[in-house]
Parts: structure tokens; sequence; C-alpha cells
């Protein structure tokens, strides 16, 4: 095991958001205690540098993210930070130093423990905080386009909840590999994602949705669905017979049902289902090609630093309740050295 002393979270009283229980973001509470963190088997010990916040948080507070933490725990999964120790076991292991995004239990506190086999360096002349999103939010939405949604240039994409931070990647991506896109947005957020390059910004909340998608574009060959219970039925009904593919990989407003019935006599279309952390553990090859994807689209410039909204770790209840209400857009952060009213 090798760990940089000078940097150990030994003997520091460490700033932490710990989810009290299963009643939402208003028992998130911040805790200060001085606990050692150790690298484990396989694992790096980071010193976060910027934490990122997604749905998922959300639902964990809830409990109702499958496989998630029971409370009490440290909330959060996704960040970027400084190598600072090593556990025994990590191939190739990168140097004490090297800054990082990447996902592991714990992210909403100073120092988290990280699996090393999944994370990513931080691009050249980026900060922590504008990292956030490659191995979470990106690699999502490029899973949904390119493996698992087939996009080919010419076709027509759907994306809903397109401000979000995986509904803006996957605008800018469908994009860039030449799809024609249809996004869904509430009407404050209608300027954020025209400003992406979407071709159609509609209301997400307007009556008539399939109707207007459907006059738009005759049907739709790929689905980004993630909202869930309120455009499940849109998501179906647009997407073209047969050919038309719809992934699924979020139901924010709730969840949706579908029968075998309605996919054989109603919506003849393929569905499929993606969950990221579930493709990197069980197709882990797959899952490394799209992070050297997203490196190439780097360096091309489809994929430019994040624009996060940084907020202290004493803000970060107030963030997840803004999220679970749809208040926010784009990617939000948290800075766990940070103090408050900074």
């Amino acid at each position: 095991m090798e760990i940089n002393e000078q940097q150990s979270s030994a003997g520091r009283s460490v700033r932490a958001l710990v989810q009290q229980s299963r009643r939402g973001p208003k028992d998130l509470v911040l805790t200060t205690d001085p606990r050692l963190l150790t690298p484990g088997p396989g694992e790096y010990l980071i010193r976060v540098g910027a934490a990122g916040v997604n749905f998922a948080d959300v639902m964990q507070t809830h409990g109702t993210y499958e496989g998630g933490p029971q409370a009490p725990y440290v909330a959060g999964f996704e960040a970027a930070g400084e190598i600072i120790g090593v556990g025994p076991h990590v191939e190739s292991a990168l140097p004490l130093g090297t800054h990082v995004v990447g996902a592991g239990p714990g992210a909403f506190a100073q120092y988290m423990t990280m699996p090393a086999a999944g994370v990513v360096p931080v691009p050249s002349g980026w900060s922590d905080a504008e990292a956030l999103g490659l191995v979470l939010n990106w690699a999502t939405a490029l899973a949904a386009l390119r493996p698992l949604g087939e996009v080919e240039a010419g076709e027509v994409v759907l994306v809903h909840a397109a401000a979000g931070g995986v509904g803006q990647a996957a605008v800018r991506l469908a994009r860039h590999y030449g799809a024609r896109v249809i996004a869904t947005a509430s009407p404050g957020k209608h300027e954020t994602v025209e400003a992406l390059g979407a071709d159609e910004v509609l209301d997400s909340g307007r009556p008539d949705l399939a109707e207007e998608i459907t006059r738009l574009t005759g049907g739709v060959d790929l689905v980004l669905e993630s909202v869930g219970q309120a455009t499940f039925a849109v998501s179906l009904s647009v997407a073209k017979p047969f050919t038309g593919r719809v992934v699924v990989f979020g139901a924010a407003s709730g969840d949706a049902t579908v029968t075998t019935h309605d996919l054989v006599f109603t919506h003849q279309v393929q569905l499929k289902g993606l969950h990221i952390g579930a493709l990197a553990a069980a197709a882990p090859s797959l899952y490394r090609s799209l992070l050297v994807e997203l490196e190439c689209l780097v360096g091309l410039g489809v994929y430019p630093p994040g624009t996060p909204q940084v907020h202290s770790l004493a803000e970060g209840p107030s963030v997840l309740r803004q999220l679970e209400a749809g208040r926010t857009r784009g990617k939000h952060a948290l800075d766990p050295w940070r103090r408050e009213g900074l």
C-alpha cells in the first residue's frame, strides 16, 4: 500500500454529508469526524476536489435506488480529485498526485476511496469540477446513443430532459454523429438546449407532445428516455415500429410499465435498459471503449470542459431538493473544501 502521509486523512477532521434516513434530502446532515480512510484492494484513496450531484443521489436518499446504500451512509458517488493513496492489487497504478475522475461510495466528503479500474485521468488543463460527468453523464449518453442506440447519421433522435447533465451531453453527441435532434425540456430551459444545437425544443409538459413529435418527424429512430412515467407513453408511441429504439436509463418522474401485450400489439419497438454502473461491471471492455471514445471526443473539442454550478457541502441538501423538484439545469457539484457563503 502506498500513501502520501502528508495528505492522508489520518488524524484530520473530515467533513462529509451523511444521509440519516430514507426520508429524502431533508435528512442529509453535514458532519465532522476524524475517520481514517484506507484504500482497500484495487482502490485509490482520493482527496476529493469536486463531487458530482446526480438524480441517483436523490433516489438513494429515499432508499429507492436499486442496490443503493442503507442509511446512515456518506452520500454521493461521483467525484474528481487527487490520488493520495494506492491500495494493494492495483494494476498499472497511476502515480500519487494524479488527478482522476471516477465513481465510488461516499463522494460527498473531503476524502473517499474509489475503485481504480473505473477512474480516468482528468484531461490536461481541466479542473476537477470541469471533469465531472465524464464517467457517468457523458458515458451514459454515449452508451445510449452508440452501442445500445446504434445511432446513424441522418436519423432522428428524441432526447427527454435535455437540459440535464446526461441530456445536454446527449444533444451534443447526437449532433456530432449527424442525427437530427428533437429535445424536450420545461419552457424555462429551452434557451439552454437550443444553444447546444438541438433542431427542435418542445415543452415536455404539453398535452399533445406525441402528436407534435410525430408531425415534425414522421417517427423517431431513437429515443433517450430518462423521465419515466411522465414521458414513457410518448416515447413508445413516437418510436418507429420495429426499427425504432427506446433506451431507458432513468425514471425521474416515477416508474412506468409496459406489458408484453403492448410490445406485441401496440408498440413494436426495440426497448433497451441502461445502467452505466451495471454496464461497467458486466461488460468492462465495452465500458473502457466508451471511455477511450470520450477521450477522443475531448481531443476533438466535441466534449468541452464542464461548467457545473459548484456549491459547498452545506448546500448539498438544498441542491438535491431542487434537483428532485426539477428546478435545476446542467451539472451541479459540491466542493467539500469550500466553506459556507464562499
